[in-house]
């Protein structure tokens, strides 16, 4: 028998190896790295996927990896706006201009009007005015806004996704989208067009055209084109050539459309037009729609082929978002709505034109051979439209 004393002091030491020994078999919970990979999906112009590591010290026992789907609202600061002075009709742009609202987020306002309006406006409004685009029909309303110094230059980068011709010199609008000046013509009256039309627009003021013309006077397009003719005829012919025009007594209509769908009723027999119009109508009322369009053949200011185009005033208040509209318009997405909605010739290379619309490549051996910046003194042909008593 052992003592007392030292059986207490056996059984402390025993306990104390044996608490050792457990505590020796517990595991160690100590601070290591773990690597967590969140997956997020994010709401912004488009739906992205990113995935972010992050790096954490927990308290665990081993190295864990999770994946965690997360959706996150737009967190983007707020896109801002955009005011922009339209020539064009609200019909044939506002569904593009609201597919870039869609996707950029930015709060756009549009003010339409005739191009010489809009560029009348910006004239007036000069420095104070709240534009940041000015979207014209034609390069005359265009040439006016420029040469005031309303205009601020494009990057080249824009510049240089359309062929030259179809901008400005000086780098301070781009064209949008193309179009040819056109005889439209009622085919149950004229037959064969080859021999029953003039090849030169001049010819029509022939006495035998008599009140069968409808024309557009105050339309951009119409004032672009008698630009032309002021600028390859001279001031006397073109005056010749209206007073003739007059002399016959036309139909006056305020536009396109309305001339087209004059010329298809059987009011007038013929109408000076744009190309992509009778599309339109081709598209809604199928191919018995009882109207054609005549190109000219005679390289002269009835064959002219322009574009609507736009440019950045240099006091635009939304500069950025205005550049962002501009890449937008030369997009492809935007180039392929102008050729298969509005029927017009895309400027940017590799979109192609509607089905039944002659390319640009088979109109170039016809069409009149002119600088856009010839087409700018747009106030010089209201002035002899005025003065001839065609427009008020």
């Amino acid at each position: 028998m052992f003592p007392t004393k030292i059986k207490q002091t056996a059984w402390l030491l025993l306990s104390i190896a044996v608490a050792a020994l457990l505590a020796a078999c517990q595991p160690t919970v100590e601070p290591v790295e773990v690597t967590r990979v969140v997956t997020e999906t994010v709401t912004e112009e488009v739906e992205v996927t990113r995935t972010v590591t992050e790096t954490v010290t927990e308290q665990v026992e081993v190295e864990v990896t999770r994946i965690v789907e997360v959706t996150a609202e737009n967190e983007t600061a707020d896109p801002g706006s955009l005011v922009i002075y339209s020539g064009r009709s609200e019909s044939l742009v506002q569904p593009i201009i609201d597919q870039f609202a869609a996707a950029t987020g930015i709060q756009v306002e549009v003010r339409y009007g005739s191009t010489s309006e809009m560029a009348g406006v910006l004239l007036e409004e000069g420095a104070n005015s709240p534009a940041d685009v000015f979207y014209a029909q034609d390069p005359g309303g265009l040439g006016a806004v420029s040469q005031a110094g309303l205009l601020a230059p494009l990057p080249d980068e824009l510049l240089a996704r359309v062929p030259a011709r179809f901008a400005a010199e000086d780098g301070t609008w781009v064209g949008i989208s193309g179009r040819a000046r056109v005889v439209v013509y009622n085919t149950s009256v004229i037959t064969d067009p080859a021999t029953e039309l003039p090849q030169d627009i001049f010819d029509f003021i022939d006495p035998v055209w008599n009140g069968r013309i409808g024309w557009a006077p105050t339309n951009g397009s119409f004032q672009a084109m008698v630009t032309a003719m002021r600028a390859v005829w001279g001031e006397e012919k073109t005056a010749e050539w209206l007073t003739g025009i007059q002399a016959n007594n036309p139909v006056v209509y305020d536009g396109n459309t309305p001339i087209v769908s004059g010329v298809a009723a059987g009011e007038v027999d013929v109408g000076f037009v744009n190309h992509y119009y009778l599309y339109r109508f081709l598209a809604e009322e199928g191919e018995s729609f009882p109207a054609r369009n005549h190109f000219l053949t005679s390289g002269g200011p009835g064959s002219l082929i322009m574009v609507s185009g736009a440019g950045i005033l240099n006091t635009a208040p939304n500069a950025a978002n205005a550049q962002r509209f501009m890449d937008f318009m030369l997009s492809t997405p935007a180039q392929q709505f102008f050729a298969a909605q509005t029927y017009e010739y895309p400027v940017v290379e590799g979109v192609a034109v509607s089905g039944g619309i002659p390319p640009f490549a088979e109109l170039d051996s016809i069409a009149l051979n002119i600088s856009l910046a010839d087409l700018a003194d747009l106030q010089g042909t209201q002035d002899m439209l005025f003065d001839l008593g065609i427009i008020e």
